[in-house]
């Protein structure tokens, strides 16, 4: 086996592990809720924590492995991830749990960018479509697998196991850190700390925010804190224009193909992460399913995904990214969407449909954001931009999950629980069309067409 796809195996079992982390703990969230008596708007921070556990290292990442080096922190990380894991299936109060789910982020937010960066950096621009297919094909057998078996340790034993389980795999990358990756040091500036608290501090402020609103602690204190939200990122904004080496380099995000990859993952990847939350307590809570039944609708998903992905990458290279990503919005809103109808009388029929829908769109919509989102840049732009999608990545899961948490909490104080759920799917369809707005700018021009004819 080559270096190059040695290196692509350690980092695709961090990612690996982080999307088993996001969708396994999932099922467990209304069990964990029941058992430490929280709601369904607090127990969300048990995936919050982890965010801001990675919001508040990916950006430090590439500095720490050019002083560290990439083997040492690749595998640190996961050995801190381990911890974090065994301290938050031990826990027995709702506040130790976020803070070691927090511990738990910090040792993922290290590998993966580190991981991809240096993965991504060994491909040729026209080989990245096959590294892409590899990390997608990852993306979709861990959530495919994962909640079927998190619902089956829920059901038959405890939402601790969730954590628990995690354990074997990060200490196996760890070993294989340890052994395959070269000790070798790069250089790279001191990080920009002051930008990397105005950025923590953002999100924190905006999630705490809609958490506060949607438990209705205080209308008050959650608009504050949303406010301050605002106020922070304004804030990053000036400190960013006149940084010369700020922490998130947001200028990558000009680049048109990384701007639009950007703006998908909120529409699908995020958007799903809050759907998908409020379809299991909708299935557990209204209609009654076990965590195990719950769990087995991503295998509807993963299913759909991996055919979607498969065709998609046959076509890439011949029709662009611009049907691909029209052809994966419109399927994503449509199943999601179908949720909308699912009932006690009809629930099993919508459901495969609207999964299936869902897992093409999504297949699609990922697959082709992770291919075109850095297909312009190289060496230390490459690592920058490795850093925003990242970021942005488990940004989008947050935020989704947030607020459409929000959205569920709000309608019930209108309407009947079951109206609530069918209200928010309908609006987050909705809300999964709007980069159809510009999807124009990836399509090319005829004059750009002409130029490549006679080039």
């Amino acid at each position: 086996m080559t270096y190059r796809y040695r290196v692509a195996i350690i980092f695709l079992a961090g990612f690996f592990i982080d999307c088993i982390n996001i969708f396994m703990s999932a099922i467990a969230l209304p069990d964990i809720s029941r058992e430490l008596h929280i709601s369904e708007s607090s127990v969300v921070w048990v995936a919050n924590s982890y965010i801001l556990g990675l919001t508040l290292i990916i950006p430090l990442s590439n500095w720490i492995a050019s002083l560290a080096g990439a083997r040492f922190t690749m595998m640190v990380s996961m050995v801190i991830f381990s911890i974090g894991a065994l301290l938050s299936g031990l826990s027995t109060d709702f506040f130790s749990l976020t803070l070691f789910r927090f511990i738990q982020g910090v040792g993922g937010g290290l590998l993966i960018p580190v991981g991809q960066a240096l993965t991504v950096g060994m491909f040729k621009q026209d080989e990245r479509a096959r590294i892409s297919t590899l990390i997608m094909a990852v993306a979709l057998i861990a959530p495919a697998c994962s909640p079927a078996v998190g619902g089956a340790l829920v059901d038959h034993f405890s939402w601790r196991w969730v954590f628990l389980g995690n354990i074997p795999f990060s200490l196996i990358t760890a070993a294989l850190a340890l052994l395959w990756i070269r000790a070798e040091k790069t250089t790279a500036h001191r990080p920009d700390l002051a930008g990397l608290v105005l950025v923590s501090l953002t999100l924190t402020a905006l999630l705490l925010g809609m958490s506060c609103y949607a438990a209705a602690v205080s209308n008050q204190i959650a608009l504050a804190l949303l406010l301050t939200g605002i106020v922070l990122a304004l804030w990053y904004l000036r400190h960013y224009r006149r940084k010369a080496d700020p922490i998130l380099d947001l200028s990558v995000l000009l680049n048109p193909r990384m701007g639009f990859s950007v703006l998908i993952y909120h529409a699908i990847p995020g958007i799903f992460s809050g759907v998908n939350l409020l379809s299991i307590f909708f299935l557990q809570q209204v209609l009654g399913w076990s965590a195990s039944e719950t769990g087995l609708m991503m295998v509807l998903y993963a299913a759909g995904a991996f055919c979607a992905m498969m065709t998609g990458g046959r076509l890439y290279n011949r029709i662009g990214a611009a049907p691909l990503f029209l052809t994966g919005l419109l399927l994503h809103a449509a199943g999601i969407a179908l949720l909308s109808l699912v009932g006690s009388a009809h629930g099993l029929p919508l459901l495969i449909i609207a999964y299936l829908l869902m897992g093409s769109g999504g297949g699609i919509g990922a697959s082709t954001a992770q291919t075109t989102a850095m297909l312009d840049f190289t060496d230390e732009r490459l690592a920058r931009a490795s850093t925003v999608w990242n970021l942005n990545r488990q940004m989008s899961f947050s935020i989704g999950a947030a607020l459409f948490t929000l959205m569920v909490n709000l309608l019930q104080q209108q309407t009947t629980i079951t109206s609530a759920y069918h209200y928010t799917f309908l609006i987050a369809a909705g809300l999964g069309l709007l980069p159809l707005l510009r999807l124009k700018q990836l399509i090319p021009q005829p004059e750009s067409l002409c130029h490549q004819k006679k080039s």
